[in-house]
């Protein structure tokens, strides 16, 4: 892998402006959200900003299957979920998170351990950022640091 690599931040690439749901926002506004921006999960913050959970487009059709579609092997989960009125009550608690000032390959192999997609980028427990892998790998290709000829001849 080019040296580069090695020299990338989080920092230098996450997101700032992030998409967020207050802990007490209702269950609406999230499914408003989720038909608006189309993004997979959204942070929970308290209003100090501080990263409270993470809710993902599985909780969501979740609580859809529990109102809408008849019961399955799933429905116990959907149900107590489906219960919740407001963010804090069907988030999923203590995410994943990094430090913006933790190099870009350790997001990617958090991103890889923990089958997610985005890692939340946390600062003194303040939510400062998200990375994904679509930015991880955008961001790669626009610096050319991946050579995908290379990538393939060391297979063979």
């Amino acid at each position: 892998m080019p040296e580069n690599y090695s020299n990338i931040f989080i920092k230098d690439i996450m997101t700032q402006d992030v998409i967020t749901v207050k802990e007490d926002d209702p269950v609406e506004h999230i499914f408003e959200l989720f038909n608006k921006y189309h993004f997979n999960t959204y942070p929970v913050i308290d209003n100090e900003g501080k990263l409270k959970g993470i809710i993902d487009q599985d909780i969501m059709l979740e609580i859809i299957m529990f109102h809408c579609i008849p019961c399955t092997k799933h429905t116990h989960m959907a149900a107590v979920r489906s219960l919740g009125e407001s963010a804090i009550e069907i988030m999923i608690p203590h995410p994943v998170t990094i430090s913006p000032n933790e190099k870009l390959q350790d997001a990617a192999d958090m991103m890889l351990k923990h089958h997610i997609n985005r890692v939340c980028v946390v600062e003194n427990d303040k939510l400062v950022g998200i990375i994904s892998k679509k930015s991880i790998i955008s961001e790669l290709y626009k610096r050319k640091e991946v050579e995908w000829w290379s990538i393939f001849s060391c297979c063979c």
